[in-house]
């Protein structure tokens, strides 16, 4: 198991995540050296000199124990007690027991060490006056008072140390997280970049931040330039092949029409509609890329103008689940996404006598989903369903007619365009297949 547990609890974010790595030193720090000097300076500190005062207290017990009456032990107080530093009352009834504020730490451990050098001890006062301490002790004479500065005891601000650290570590963590994200903010800037090259947008980048950094920005724009290229040819390729064929089949076709019409012509008239169905299919997928760019536009109403497409010849398509309201705006594509959708629609209606089409939002994304009452695709074949010129006959009613194979291949292309994606299943509704086309914004 190890540390798996562990990851539950830890920032998920960069920030966070270096935030955390600033933070645990730095307050490990803090507690390191604030136990150590609670250890040190309230407590042996404290115990020294409470100890060193101990034997002034037991002079003045002893000079009251001396005297034969009260009187007389106040005579002998007054000549002790001011060169000593003590104020003194005898007799003074003690209060009920210690009083010290619950923070006051040094003085807890005054009052332990005063107890265990002086038996005598009746009560210590430290919450009356902040600055002064006050104890009742017994003798002969009764219960004497004794009064003094509370500096003879502990430190003087013992606090400040502790306060002086704690700003300190504050202001020094403020000013690396200043410094961290600095360091971080490129970092950030090539993740963004990453992102929005990962959904078809060009994103201005440039390298900056720590030596590595600059290199993998580099690297990136170096990859993302190539990746550009390849792209830019295989389209220019792939133009100059599809007019170097449409021209033979163009020839083909005149040449077809000029025979007779008779069951061998249909048939090769028939061959070559498919060749250039395939044609276009095929250039369709592989200018993916090159439709156009992401705008501020309504998906709503993008589908609506789809499905109306298709109702207007007759096709058996519904919108639904869509409110009056629309679902706001979405950076997208609207010519991919129209594609998308007419190659979704276009198989629910090739395999199925209905199809629905239903948009809602997700946790942030924009989720299409097609539904027909057709055969359905197995889930042992819906993955090899999504790879181009898949055609799964045996799944999908051959006799209704087949395409070339890339209706899904080219959703699930647009879908990966825009940081979402495309998954197969289901349709409870229809009882056929259901599309989720799954879009970010």
């Amino acid at each position: 198991m190890g540390f798996a547990w562990l990851k539950r609890y830890v920032p998920r974010s960069l920030y966070g995540r270096a935030a955390l790595i600033l933070l645990v030193p730095v307050v490990t720090l803090q507690l390191v050296v604030s136990v150590a000097f609670i250890q040190r300076y309230f407590e042996d500190v404290t115990e020294q000199m409470t100890g060193n005062l101990v034997p002034d207290l037991r002079y003045l017990v002893q000079t009251v124990d001396q005297a034969g009456s009260v009187g007389a032990a106040l005579a002998a107080l007054d000549g002790v007690a001011g060169p000593l530093g003590f104020d003194v009352g005898l007799p003074d009834p003690p209060p009920g027991g210690d009083r010290r504020m619950f923070y006051d730490l040094s003085g807890r451990r005054m009052v332990i060490s005063l107890r265990a050098a002086m038996p005598g001890v009746v009560a210590v006062d430290l919450a009356s006056d902040s600055r002064a301490v006050t104890v009742w002790l017994t003798s002969s004479q009764g219960i004497l008072r004794v009064g003094f500065d509370r500096r003879r005891v502990t430190a003087s601000n013992p606090h400040q140390l502790l306060v002086l650290l704690v700003f300190t570590g504050v202001l020094m963590t403020l000013i690396a997280f200043v410094f961290l994200r600095n360091q971080l903010r490129p970092i950030k800037r090539l993740a963004g970049a990453s992102e929005a090259f990962g959904k078809g947008q060009i994103a201005p980048y440039k390298p900056a931040g720590a030596t590595e950094v600059r290199a993998a920005g580099r690297a990136f724009l170096d990859m993302r330039a190539r990746i550009e290229r390849q792209i830019e040819q295989r389209t220019m390729m792939l133009s100059g092949v599809s007019h170097d064929m449409r021209t033979p089949l163009t020839r083909l076709r005149l040449g077809l029409a000029l025979l007779e019409d008779n069951a061998e012509a249909r048939a090769l008239l028939r061959d070559v509609s498919d060749l250039e169905r395939l044609l276009d299919e095929f250039l369709a997928f592989a200018r993916g890329d090159s439709l156009d760019d992401p705008v501020d536009c309504d998906p709503g109403q993008i589908a609506a103008e789809v499905v109306d497409k298709f109702t207007s010849t007759g096709q058996p398509v519904k919108l639904v689940g869509v409110p009056a309201q629309g679902l706001g705006r979405a950076m997208l594509r609207p010519m991919a996404m129209a594609r998308a959708l007419e190659n979704l629609i276009g198989n629910a209606i090739r395999y199925g006598t209905r199809c629905e089409v239903r948009l809602a939002q997700d946790d942030g994304a924009l989720r299409i989903t097609v539904e027909d009452d057709g055969p359905g695709i197995p889930p042992e074949q819906r993955e090899e369903a999504l790879k181009p010129f898949a055609r799964l006959d045996v799944a999908r009613n051959q006799d209704r007619g087949s395409g070339v194979g890339l209706g899904l291949a080219i959703a699930q292309d647009i879908a990966r365009r825009h940081g979402g994606s495309l998954v197969l299943g289901q349709s409870a509704a229809l009882g056929g297949l259901r599309v989720d086309l799954s879009l970010a914004q």
